[in-house]
């Protein structure tokens, strides 16, 4: 991974979508090396350093090995859009106030502002052979969803879950007229509600377990956080409705109550690692 480029983009524009998210497009001579896929969990990595930091002096050409003697910090995103005409990437932030490093960078993101982005990857898109679609995540798995939405032939049958804060943050989608779209509130922040509001008790996965199963071959991507998704949904899919992998090989988590980006990274490890036993 470490050796894969870095591309240096700039913020063009960003736009408040809701009071909690974010959308900063990038554009600048970072499209001449990024190369999109036609996944539409496409996801980066982004580096954020300190904005004085030459990086003209960095080892060239950049990869996050340029990077390992500054001060900096890795996060992975969705790219929710790439506008290859307008050689522009957007990128959706969920910001709660200072919390973190790439939402408060997010929300104060100003235009020629630099970001470097290593990537594309990704590995779903809606498949036509589907008879219908499960999609279904919290603010994380947003923007994959939403891109998968869109993405649908207008005929296409299913269903989405969406968790959110509340009816403030929910954001406009497109989405064919066959696919039901329902949003669920969990009452705060996800990474500070009560127990009984999270993980097991995510009102997501009471939503999910309890909608009708349509008939025929479905579909299935779910993405959020770790405990709803990966103790809760996934087993669901795959024991209780014995979906199989090649139809269900988009579930996992994007992140873990009480982690950070790089603990929770080794927690997936852990829990790969003890699955394959």
């Amino acid at each position: 991974m470490a050796g894969r480029p870095v591309h240096t983009f700039e913020v063009v524009r960003t736009e408040q979508l809701a009071p909690h998210m974010v959308r900063v497009i990038l554009g600048g001579n970072g499209f001449d090396t990024f190369t999109p896929n036609d996944s539409t969990d496409a996801y980066v990595k982004l580096v954020f350093v300190d904005d004085d930091v030459d990086v003209d002096g960095l080892e060239q050409p950049l990869t996050l090995d340029s990077f390992r003697a500054l001060d900096h910090t890795v996060r992975t995103y969705t790219v929710r859009r790439t506008d290859t005409d307008r050689r522009e990437i957007t990128i959706d932030f969920v910001v709660h106030g200072d919390h973190g490093v790439a939402g408060p960078w997010a929300a104060s993101a100003t235009p020629r502002q630099r970001l470097f982005v290593m990537g594309p990857s990704g590995a779903y898109a809606p498949d036509p052979a589907a008879n219908w679609h499960l999609l279904a995540g919290d603010e994380a798995g947003l923007p994959a969803i939403s891109a998968a939405l869109e993405a649908l032939p207008d005929n296409a049958i299913g269903k989405a879950f969406i968790e959110v804060a509340g009816p403030e943050d929910q954001v406009e989608l497109i989405a064919p007229p066959g696919v039901d779209v329902s949003w669920i509130y969990r009452g705060g922040r996800a990474d500070l509600v009560a127990d009984d509001s999270a993980g097991d008790f995510a009102p997501l996965v009471a939503a999910v377990k309890e909608a009708a199963w349509l008939p025929g071959q479905v579909q299935v991507f779910i993405h959020g956080e770790a405990q709803a998704v990966m103790h809760n949904l996934r087993p669901y899919i795959r024991k209780e409705r014995g979906v199989d992998a090649k139809w269900a090989g988009s579930i996992s988590g994007y992140w873990r109550r009480g982690r950070t980006e790089e603990t929770f990274r080794q927690w997936k490890r852990e829990l790969a690692e003890a699955e394959a036993k």
